[in-house]
């Protein structure tokens, strides 16, 4: 743990000392950091992978077009997303331009474990009883190792500090499946999971 992080007392710090973070070289080309959002002692914590395009210009996490899947399922989950924290496992926009777009590129493990310290300082502040890990980044961040997330998914495991983990896909994902069935069935599946990570706050 660096010394500068240790000290952070509040959310408010910890969301400066992320934007300042030179961790990696992923500051260079995003447009700010992204830190987590929501209240300081909420009881679920979900973590995705890092910001998108939208996330990177916004300056919050999950505003874009998988944000939109992730607020639908919070609703349809019986959910109020004010109520949770809502934080990437990486704090940087990672991309490639084609032509003018700016193209999401999965961070590598030494990204992912550079920027572990701000999600586990999150962890500290907060203290979530249970955690949502959406998709393979953010459960390797939360695990420390590479998971394959269908031998794990609805299975909750326990971290250190006690909390329960669940990991499910990332709502990315869900955009991304063609066919229309599929994707209804992929979606009633995701849901199920922020069901199950609630009902075991209760």
């Amino acid at each position: 743990m660096d010394q500068a992080a240790s000290s952070i007392t509040s959310l408010r710090k910890l969301a400066q000392a992320e934007a300042d973070c030179r961790r990696c070289p992923l500051y260079r080309d995003a447009t700010q950091a992204v830190p987590g959002e929501g209240p300081g002692h909420a009881t679920l914590m979900l973590v995705g992978e890092q910001p998108g395009d939208k996330e990177d210009l916004a300056g919050k996490p999950f505003v874009g077009p998988a944000g939109r899947v992730f607020d639908q399922a919070l609703a349809d989950a019986g959910i109020d997303r004010k109520a949770t924290f809502v934080t990437g496992a990486v704090k940087h926009f990672k991309h490639e331009m084609r032509g003018k777009r700016r193209l999401h590129k999965r961070p590598n493990n030494y990204e992912i474990e550079r920027c572990k310290i701000w999600l586990d300082e999150e962890r500290r502040l907060v203290k979530p009883k249970a955690i949502i890990a959406l998709g393979v980044t953010a459960a390797r961040s939360l695990t420390g190792k590479t998971v394959t997330i269908s031998k794990v998914r609805g299975r909750p495991l326990e971290l250190a500090d006690g909390a329960k983990l669940f990991i499910t896909v990332h709502p990315a994902a869900l955009l991304r499946i063609k066919d229309d069935a599929d994707k209804r069935e992929a979606y009633r599946q995701f849901v199920a999971d922020i069901k199950s990570a609630a009902k075991s706050l209760r």
